[in-house]
């Protein structure tokens, strides 16, 4: 059966409130639904590596109305998150990349506001000198990219 789109991308986070102002000011996603969950039932328990008891579960937008795909973060308000970020030559969804209009002035915006690249910001430079693609640390430390284009 083919599949008919993207829903969502979730991963988990360490502190929802940061997580929260970098996806709002680097991207203007917005939530859609921001809930809490009881974790200890159901389906849930066979997809955790540790019981949890609960979850904050936000789910994000970008656009008008309920654009696809959507961003879902997770929190364990109360437990210790487990793991850490992987590289792109790791096994896992390595990255999150989204399209913007200038590569450059999000770079600085970013920047000022201090986030990190995941390098030195010169080192995205292409032959001609301009940064098309950017690589940034969210609050995390997941890969998040950068590229220019129109988004169609």
């Amino acid at each position: 059966m083919p599949a008919l789109g993207m829903s969502h991308v979730a991963f988990c986070v360490r502190d929802m409130e940061k997580s929260l102002a970098f996806y709002q000011e680097a991207l203007g996603f917005r939530v859609l639904q921001d809930r809490r969950q009881e974790t200890t039932t159901g389906g849930l328990p066979h997809v955790y590596k540790h019981r949890r008891a609960t979850r904050r579960q936000v789910t994000l937008a970008y656009g008008e109305g309920d654009a696809r795909p959507q961003l879902v973060m997770t929190e364990h308000p109360g437990e210790p998150p487990d793991g850490a970020p992987i590289k792109l030559d790791q096994i896992g969804i390595s990255h999150l990349s989204f399209t913007v209009p200038s590569v450059a002035q999000l770079t600085q915006q970013l920047l000022a506001k201090g986030y990190h690249t995941a390098g030195p910001p010169d080192a995205f430079q292409d032959q001609a000198g301009r940064v098309r693609t950017v690589f940034f640390f969210d609050p995390d430390g997941i890969l998040v990219q950068f590229d220019e284009g129109s988004g169609g």
